[in-house]
Protein backbone atom coordinates (compact mmCIF):
# COMPACT_ATOMS: atom_id res chain seq x y z
CA UNK A 1 0.00 0.00 0.00
CA UNK A 2 1.34 3.51 -1.12
CA UNK A 3 0.68 6.76 0.27
CA UNK A 4 -0.23 9.85 -1.82
CA UNK A 5 3.59 11.00 -1.06
CA UNK A 6 5.23 7.40 -1.89
CA UNK A 7 2.91 7.77 -5.37
CA UNK A 8 4.21 11.17 -5.87
CA UNK A 9 7.67 10.58 -5.71
CA UNK A 10 7.50 7.16 -7.53
CA UNK A 11 6.22 9.35 -10.33
CA UNK A 12 8.97 11.85 -10.33
CA UNK A 13 11.69 9.22 -9.83
CA UNK A 14 10.43 7.49 -12.59
CA UNK A 15 10.71 10.21 -15.21
CA UNK A 16 14.25 11.51 -13.62
CA UNK A 17 12.38 14.93 -12.49
CA UNK A 18 13.28 16.76 -9.90
CA UNK A 19 9.77 17.90 -7.46
CA UNK A 20 8.46 20.95 -8.85
CA UNK A 21 6.01 23.51 -7.90
CA UNK A 22 3.08 20.89 -8.89
CA UNK A 23 4.54 18.46 -6.15
CA UNK A 24 5.29 20.76 -3.61
CA UNK A 25 1.76 22.27 -3.36
CA UNK A 26 0.61 18.37 -3.49
CA UNK A 27 2.69 17.33 -0.89
CA UNK A 28 1.66 21.01 0.85
CA UNK A 29 -2.36 19.58 0.80
CA UNK A 30 -1.27 16.17 1.94
CA UNK A 31 0.72 17.49 5.03
CA UNK A 32 -2.41 20.60 5.17
CA UNK A 33 -5.15 18.12 5.22
CA UNK A 34 -3.15 15.66 7.80
CA UNK A 35 -5.53 16.48 11.02
CA UNK A 36 -8.58 15.77 9.29
CA UNK A 37 -7.71 12.77 7.71
CA UNK A 38 -6.95 11.29 10.70
CA UNK A 39 -9.93 13.10 12.17
CA UNK A 40 -11.98 10.95 9.76
CA UNK A 41 -9.69 7.40 10.34
CA UNK A 42 -10.32 8.23 14.18
CA UNK A 43 -14.39 9.21 13.46
CA UNK A 44 -14.86 6.15 11.07
CA UNK A 45 -12.63 3.37 13.63
CA UNK A 46 -15.05 4.40 16.55
CA UNK A 47 -18.26 4.12 14.88
CA UNK A 48 -17.87 1.85 11.93
CA UNK A 49 -20.36 -0.83 13.60
CA UNK A 50 -23.25 2.60 13.73
CA UNK A 51 -21.97 4.01 10.15
CA UNK A 52 -22.38 0.49 8.81
CA UNK A 53 -25.91 0.09 10.66
CA UNK A 54 -27.21 3.37 9.66
CA UNK A 55 -26.33 3.13 6.20
CA UNK A 56 -27.67 -0.41 5.98
CA UNK A 57 -31.37 0.86 7.45
CA UNK A 58 -31.55 3.61 5.12
CA UNK A 59 -30.59 1.52 1.90
CA UNK A 60 -33.19 -0.67 2.65
CA UNK A 61 -35.31 1.91 3.68
CA UNK A 62 -34.97 3.51 0.46
CA UNK A 63 -35.09 0.24 -1.63
CA UNK A 64 -37.46 -2.05 -0.21
CA UNK A 65 -37.28 -4.36 -2.56
CA UNK A 66 -33.63 -5.46 -1.93
CA UNK A 67 -35.17 -7.19 1.45
CA UNK A 68 -38.61 -8.46 0.42
CA UNK A 69 -39.04 -12.62 -0.75
CA UNK A 70 -36.44 -12.69 -4.03
CA UNK A 71 -34.64 -9.69 -3.13
CA UNK A 72 -31.28 -9.75 -3.36
CA UNK A 73 -30.59 -9.25 0.56
CA UNK A 74 -33.82 -11.45 1.07
CA UNK A 75 -32.30 -14.19 3.44
CA UNK A 76 -30.63 -13.38 6.73
CA UNK A 77 -27.73 -14.81 4.61
CA UNK A 78 -27.50 -12.30 1.71
CA UNK A 79 -28.70 -9.20 4.31
CA UNK A 80 -25.51 -10.23 6.64
CA UNK A 81 -23.19 -10.48 3.57
CA UNK A 82 -24.29 -6.97 2.52
CA UNK A 83 -23.73 -5.41 5.42
CA UNK A 84 -20.43 -7.40 5.94
CA UNK A 85 -19.53 -5.62 2.32
CA UNK A 86 -20.50 -2.29 3.34
CA UNK A 87 -18.47 -2.58 6.40
CA UNK A 88 -15.36 -3.45 4.20
CA UNK A 89 -15.46 -0.62 1.66
CA UNK A 90 -15.90 1.78 4.88
CA UNK A 91 -12.56 -0.25 6.23
CA UNK A 92 -10.86 0.31 3.05
CA UNK A 93 -12.03 4.05 2.55
CA UNK A 94 -10.45 5.12 6.21
CA UNK A 95 -6.84 3.58 4.83
CA UNK A 96 -7.19 5.61 1.52
CA UNK A 97 -8.19 8.56 3.46
CA UNK A 98 -5.21 8.36 5.93
CA UNK A 99 -3.00 7.73 2.56
CA UNK A 100 -4.46 10.38 1.13
CA UNK A 101 -4.65 8.29 -2.10
CA UNK A 102 -6.71 5.90 -3.43
CA UNK A 103 -4.05 2.93 -4.63
CA UNK A 104 -5.35 1.22 -1.88
CA UNK A 105 -8.69 0.64 -2.80
CA UNK A 106 -7.35 -0.60 -6.88
CA UNK A 107 -5.21 -3.24 -5.35
CA UNK A 108 -7.37 -4.42 -1.88
CA UNK A 109 -11.16 -4.11 -3.27
CA UNK A 110 -11.69 -3.04 -6.62
CA UNK A 111 -10.11 -5.60 -8.55
CA UNK A 112 -11.53 -8.79 -7.03
CA UNK A 113 -14.83 -7.20 -6.49
CA UNK A 114 -15.51 -6.66 -10.30
CA UNK A 115 -15.09 -10.30 -10.64
CA UNK A 116 -16.55 -11.38 -7.77
CA UNK A 117 -20.06 -9.32 -7.85
CA UNK A 118 -19.97 -10.30 -11.99
CA UNK A 119 -20.28 -14.25 -10.63
CA UNK A 120 -22.77 -13.39 -8.43
CA UNK A 121 -24.95 -11.36 -10.37
CA UNK A 122 -24.93 -8.52 -7.19
CA UNK A 123 -26.81 -5.79 -8.29
CA UNK A 124 -24.62 -2.53 -8.53
CA UNK A 125 -26.80 0.40 -8.25
CA UNK A 126 -27.76 -0.33 -4.26
CA UNK A 127 -23.95 -1.22 -3.72
CA UNK A 128 -23.22 2.41 -4.84
CA UNK A 129 -25.76 3.80 -3.20
CA UNK A 130 -24.64 2.11 -0.32
CA UNK A 131 -20.74 3.38 -0.78
CA UNK A 132 -22.34 7.11 -1.16
CA UNK A 133 -24.95 7.07 1.99
CA UNK A 134 -21.37 5.82 4.16
CA UNK A 135 -19.98 8.78 2.96
CA UNK A 136 -22.34 11.35 4.10
CA UNK A 137 -22.65 9.86 7.19
CA UNK A 138 -18.94 9.88 7.89
CA UNK A 139 -19.34 13.66 6.95
CA UNK A 140 -21.93 14.63 9.10
CA UNK A 141 -20.14 12.58 11.73
CA UNK A 142 -16.75 14.70 11.29
CA UNK A 143 -19.23 18.03 10.90
CA UNK A 144 -20.38 17.07 14.54
CA UNK A 145 -16.85 16.51 15.68
CA UNK A 146 -16.22 20.32 14.41
CA UNK A 147 -14.28 19.57 11.24
CA UNK A 148 -15.04 22.35 9.01
CA UNK A 149 -13.25 20.76 5.81
CA UNK A 150 -14.89 17.32 5.01
CA UNK A 151 -13.46 17.00 1.67
CA UNK A 152 -11.08 14.43 2.03
CA UNK A 153 -13.56 12.15 2.63
CA UNK A 154 -15.30 12.45 -0.84
CA UNK A 155 -12.50 10.54 -2.70
CA UNK A 156 -12.16 7.04 -1.86
CA UNK A 157 -15.86 6.60 -1.71
CA UNK A 158 -16.20 8.34 -5.30
CA UNK A 159 -13.52 6.27 -6.46
CA UNK A 160 -15.26 3.47 -5.62
CA UNK A 161 -18.87 4.15 -6.29
CA UNK A 162 -17.15 5.40 -10.20
CA UNK A 163 -15.11 2.20 -10.68
CA UNK A 164 -17.55 -0.26 -9.47
CA UNK A 165 -20.57 2.27 -11.71
CA UNK A 166 -18.15 1.85 -15.62
CA UNK A 167 -18.57 -1.69 -14.97
CA UNK A 168 -20.58 -3.67 -16.45
CA UNK A 169 -22.11 -6.19 -14.38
Amino acid sequence: MRDAVTNLIKTYDITGRYLDRNAIDSLKTYFDTGAARIAAAGAINANAAAIVRRAGSQLFEELPELIRPSGYAYTTRRYAACLRDMDYYLRYASYAIVAGDTNVLDERVLQGLRETYNSLGVPISPTVRGIQIMKDLVKAQLAAMGVTDTSCVDAPFDHMTREISEQDI
